[in-house]
């Protein structure tokens, strides 16, 4: 069954993972899992792009890439990070 529930987020996380590789292409691939205080970067990254859409603006003007989709990616980066540091506790 969650399965299914996936399904019906195709669109979205086919935008995310287009800004995921668009970071690859940028910087490296898995380079974003060594960024120093990655958890803090990317939680103000995400706010930065959520304040972008918030004022009206749908696209990153780099990326053309929704603002929106790269909020997801960012919560996303930032959750495995926290994820991965629990279990070096």
């Amino acid at each position: 069954r969650a399965g299914l529930v996936l399904l019906d987020f195709s669109r979205a996380l086919a935008a995310v993972s287009a800004v995921g590789t668009y970071g690859a292409n940028k910087y490296s691939d898995s380079g974003w899992l060594y960024v120093q205080d990655g958890e803090r970067r990317y939680t103000d990254a995400m706010m930065r792009h959520l304040l972008e859409e918030g004022a009206g603006n749908r696209f990153d003007p780099e990326s053309e890439l929704l603002h929106a989709a790269h909020v997801a990616w960012n919560a996303l980066a930032r959750l495995e990070l926290a994820l991965r540091s629990l279990d070096r506790i």
